[in-house]
């Protein structure tokens, strides 16, 4: 490797590990970058480190102010909290980009004092011209010509209006680094040449602003998407010059994360709905569940295991433990973990996290009733068993609060209903009748609808008790149907069988 002792990488560990996270606000939160965020704050909080986040939006065409706060409302959402950065506040404040150039400025004066970077005058068509005039392809790019220009040359640019660019000057020898997920990677000297650091304009870019914030800010690992590997010996290279000014004393460890792949095993595009962070909350994922998925997208806890708490996965989350292969989003894989993690919630907690949802589809309204209190607490635990998404509680649970005359039957549920409805619902009405004021419990409810039905008419529970749940709940699969009757009561329970049986009646008239 081409460390020296100039120019050593982090040897940081424990509660010296330094990470961040620095998106830019364009766009609603990816779940890729979501994922990042966390393997960031997984490692920070695995060492006993520090995480710091960042905001890079010095692109005025494409940042803006709702996107930076989608990113801060994901993060919030799922308890992805940080140490130092917008919002927190720290030691390097500020941590927007926008709001650093005079930094930059600084910066770059002691670059150029010290001849790491130099003045560039030369257009694209001028530098294809001399590709072509020396023989080479023309698209080959810049070759350093201007490392030397004198004081004549660079006045006689100025007098034809010319500003110039800055450029890097790169270290003439091959770059190394250890990869923390792909380990050793060599880039040749002459990989790449000097390259642009701030516009004729004067405005800093990305591959020089992104490790100056690093090095000023004390940062230790840098953990990022595989798509900016390519511009990891940039960095270094720009590294070794802040370095050598007094601006840092090492070069961050770097660790590049697989890509997340959707659709046909191509890198996930913003286009695809299960891209959006959002979509996913308003499905009904859980931040527990979700977290879980993702950190499976490129990790694992072991190798029979999916399901792990939060606090599991901080204490065995190590990034060198990464895999470099691309992971693929399998959303009915990410499903059935989020109904893992549901149903390990307590049961009071589940019921409050679905309560805006039930909400949302009004289904019920918030503050909630004391009435309507009551029936959810009785009825969350009979669906906690059985959903994969807290988006689904309202169509379980809607039929719970509202009465017989406003019951919507489906109308698949509807036709489903057997040629023995009419009956099975007039044997069930008559039984049911019977139970004693006081008694209708969900074990009293369901022996007498056991003798009527399978006992007294000799039907197959599919058959005998498909109806009740059309005229209980007004849908084919519904929660446990006799604990829902209780909750219902007597009333309820009997007004919905006898205006289902009205409807057959209307349908189908008697000979």
């Amino acid at each position: 490797m081409s460390e020296t002792t100039a120019h050593p990488f982090s040897t940081a560990t424990g509660a010296d590990v330094r990470v961040r996270f620095c998106p830019s606000p364009t766009g609603t939160p990816h779940v890729g970058l979501i994922r990042t965020a966390m393997f960031n704050w997984a490692y920070a909080r695995h060492t006993g480190g520090k995480m710091i986040f960042r905001i890079e939006d010095t692109d005025a065409a494409r940042d803006t102010e709702e996107s930076f706060d989608q990113i801060v409302e994901g993060l919030r959402w799922l308890h992805l909290d940080w140490d130092e950065g917008v919002e927190v506040g720290g030691p390097h404040a500020p941590y927007r980009q926008s709001e650093r150039y005079d930094i930059y400025r600084d910066v770059i004066a002691q670059l150029i004092e010290s001849g790491h970077i130099y003045e560039s005058f030369a257009t694209g068509v001028e530098i294809e011209a001399r590709n072509m005039s020396l023989g080479r392809d023309p698209k080959m790019g810049y070759d350093n010509f201007e490392r030397d220009l004198t004081a004549e040359q660079k006045a006689a640019y100025r007098a034809e209006g010319r500003s110039p660019a800055l450029r890097l000057r790169v270290p003439d020898s091959e770059l190394s680094f250890d990869d923390l997920v792909r380990g050793e990677i060599t880039f040749p000297a002459g990989s790449f040449s000097d390259f642009v650091v701030v516009r004729p304009n004067g405005h800093p870019l990305y591959p020089f602003v992104n490790p100056v914030d690093d090095a000023l800010m004390g940062v230790t690992h840098v953990l990022r998407g595989e798509d900016l590997l390519s511009s990891t010996p940039r960095q270094i290279a720009l590294y070794h010059a802040l370095i050598d000014i007094g601006l840092t004393t090492f070069v961050p460890r770097f660790g590049h994360l697989p890509f997340v792949l959707g659709d046909k095993n191509k890198k996930m595009s913003k286009r695809e709905p299960e891209s959006n962070l959002f979509h996913h909350r308003d499905r009904g994922f859980i931040p527990e569940g979700l977290l879980n998925y993702l950190a499976l997208l490129g990790w694992s806890i072991s190798h029979d295991r999916d399901v792990f708490s939060i606090e599991e996965l901080i204490a065995a989350f190590d990034v060198v433990n990464v895999n470099p292969n691309p992971a693929r989003f399998d959303l009915k894989k990410a499903e059935a973990i989020n109904g893992d993690h549901i149903r390990l919630l307590a049961a009071e907690d589940f019921a409050a996290r679905i309560v805006p949802y039930l909400a949302a589809a009004h289904v019920l309204s918030e503050p909630l009733s004391d009435a309507d209190r009551a029936v959810l607490v009785e009825a969350a635990p009979l669906i906690q068993e059985r959903i994969a998404l807290l988006g689904e509680a309202p169509a379980m649970l809607g039929f719970l609060f509202v009465t017989a005359d406003t019951l919507v039957i489906e109308a698949d549920a509807f036709s489903s209903l057997p040629q023995t409805a009419a009956q099975i619902l007039a044997a069930s009405s008559t039984a049911l009748r019977a139970v004693p004021v006081g008694e209708w419990t969900t074990d009293r409810v369901h022996t007498l609808l056991n003798d009527t039905l399978l006992e007294g008419l000799a039907l197959k529970p599919r058959v005998a008790f498909g109806p009740l749940r059309v005229a209980i709940s007004g849908r084919k699969v519904s929660p446990p149907l006799f604990e829902s009757m209780e909750i219902l009561g007597q009333v309820e329970t009997l007004d919905r069988l006898d205006r289902l049986a009205q409807q057959l009646a209307a349908v189908v008239p008697s000979e």
